[in-house]
C-alpha cells in the first residue's frame, strides 16, 4: 500500500484572493414563504443540469438570508443587469431586509418568490435538496418557471467590484 504525501492546506486568505480574481454573474436570490421574506447578492450560482432544469445556490450559514431560507422551500434567482448595481448593493449584507426590497419593484411566478422587475432572468425554483460544506449550505434547486424580462448589459464581480459584460 502507497501513500500520498501529506499537502500543506491553503490557506483562507489566499483561497479568498484568488477567488476574487474569479468573474461572476451578480445574482439577487429571494425568497419568501413561512419562513419569511429574505433575498442576498450571490456570485455562487451555477446550473447543475437541464434534465430537468436545476440549479445551485451557495448560503453562507451566518447570512441574514439563511433563517428564512433554512425554512422556506422556494427561491428565485433573479441574474441582475449592470443597470442594477444599486439593487445589488442594497442586497450585499448589512441593510435591513425591508430596505433591501424598497430597491426594487417585484412580481411573482409560480413559487411566490419576488422577482425583480426588469433583471436579466429570473429561475423561480423549489428547494429539493440541501447539502452542508463546510461554512455554507450548498441548495439544490429545480427550476419550475423563468422570465426572461430585461434587458441589457450582464452585472459581474470580480476583483472585490463590479464590472459589466456588453451582451
Amino acid at each position: 500500500m502507497t501513500t500520498e504525501p501529506m499537502m500543506p492546506p491553503v490557506e483562507a486568505d489566499a483561497y479568498r484572493a484568488a477567488m476574487a480574481r474569479t468573474a461572476s454573474a451578480v445574482h439577487l436570490v429571494t425568497t419568501e414563504g413561512p419562513g419569511g421574506r429574505a433575498g442576498f447578492t450571490a456570485t455562487a450560482v451555477c446550473s447543475v443540469s437541464d434534465r430537468p432544469p436545476t440549479l445551485l445556490v451557495c448560503l453562507n450559514r451566518t447570512a441574514s438570508a439563511y433563517a428564512a431560507l433554512s425554512v422556506n422551500d422556494t427561491l428565485c434567482v433573479n441574474v441582475l443587469g449592470g443597470h442594477q448595481r444599486g439593487v445589488a448593493d442594497a442586497f450585499g449584507g448589512g441593510t435591513p431586509m425591508e430596505a433591501r426590497f424598497a430597491a426594487g419593484t417585484w412580481n411573482r411566478l409560480v413559487t411566490g418568490s419576488p422577482v425583480l422587475d426588469h433583471a436579466l432572468m429570473a429561475f423561480d425554483c423549489r428547494i429539493v435538496d440541501r447539502q452542508a460544506v463546510a461554512t455554507h449550505d450548498v441548495l439544490f434547486c429545480a427550476v419550475v418557471a423563468l422570465a426572461g424580462m430585461g434587458t441589457g448589459d450582464g452585472l459581474l464581480y470580480a476583483d472585490r467590484r463590479y464590472h459589466t459584460l456588453p451582451f
